[in-house]
């Protein structure tokens, strides 16, 4: 065999064992990613009500839900970009604030810290809501209005969670408070392992206040934490995104106002059972995720 062969030969042989120890994953990535994926797709543009057989409609599903869907065009896409920016935006920095803050004392009350701060992100939706609902009870019971009643600030009870006014900032409230999960975490990693040296250089070169540091020194030298924590903010955003339903047991909320995608989708395949129409909008929130998180790339990814 000449010497090309053998070369051609042992390259193969690399790339099958390389294969080999990847087919695990990638089984497992086609079976419960591409093909729900694929699957979801194919089912948008049908007509599906989970009990006769798919009728192909084409793109009719998309057409009717951003021409004939008032609920999607006047609530959900408003309520779902003000909960994107408050919560998903608002918990972004304030996760890297406060790993920051957690990353400039001891060892020890930071880690203690650091657990509290991460624990309400285990909490189950069941338990949050529990906790949440009791603080905004609609009763003079409630927390929050036993305390406003006690302080003489309101002479009957608010109904909260039920009223249109303030249930979209409670949302917001909710999911902020549960933000502190695995991304802040990685961040809190990434300050704590910046190179002190930099900091030293750029004190040299005209960097004065802590300001300029966490803006020329710390950002920078953490772009991977950043780009990791940006992506688990929008999953997470979206992951919570029915909390309102939680909140109120209703879905639809109380005069849409709690109303997000996720909440959408759960109403029409799960209580209407127009699954083709669901798989629609699913489809619209996995591009409106994407490219939010191609935004994330643009200003985190490691420049070339």
């Amino acid at each position: 065999m000449s010497q090309f062969g053998k070369r051609l030969k042992s390259a193969i042989e690399k790339d099958a064992k390389a294969w080999m120890f990847l087919s695990g994953y990638l089984i497992l990535f086609v079976i419960f990613i591409v093909a729900p994926v694929a699957a979801g797709v194919g089912l948008s543009l049908t007509s599906f009500n989970t009990i006769q057989a798919p009728t192909f409609v084409g793109i009719t599903n998309y057409v009717n839900l951003f021409t004939r869907d008032q609920t999607f065009i006047r609530h959900v896409i408003p309520n779902t970009i003000q909960f994107a920016i408050m919560a998903g935006i608002g918990g972004y920095v304030l996760s890297f604030l406060m790993a920051w803050v957690l990353a400039q004392i001891t060892p020890l009350p930071r880690t203690i810290l650091a657990i509290i701060l991460y624990s309400p992100s285990l909490t189950s939706g069941i338990v949050m809501t529990v906790i949440w609902r009791a603080l905004f009870s609609g009763d003079e019971f409630g927390y929050l209005n036993n305390l406003l009643l006690g302080l003489g600030l309101i002479d009957a009870p608010i109904q909260f969670i039920q009223s249109p006014q303030y249930l979209m900032t409670i949302m917001i409230i909710v999911t902020i408070w549960g933000s502190m999960g695995i991304g802040f975490l990685a961040m809190l990693a990434g300050i704590l392992n910046v190179d002190t040296t930099l900091y030293e250089a750029g004190a040299i070169d005209g960097v004065r206040t802590r300001t300029q540091e966490i803006i020329h020194i710390t950002i920078p030298s953490m772009r991977p934490q950043m780009l990791f924590g940006a992506v688990m903010a929008v999953v997470n955003t979206f992951n919570v995104s029915g909390v309102g339903v939680l909140l109120t047991g209703e879905n639809p909320t109380p005069e849409y106002a709690g109303q997000l995608i996720v909440t959408h989708i759960e109403d029409f395949g799960f209580l209407r059972f127009e699954m083709g129409y669901a798989a629609a909008i699913s489809v619209t929130l996995l591009l409106f995720v994407y490219y939010i998180s191609r935004v994330a790339f643009r200003f985190f990814a490691e420049k070339d």
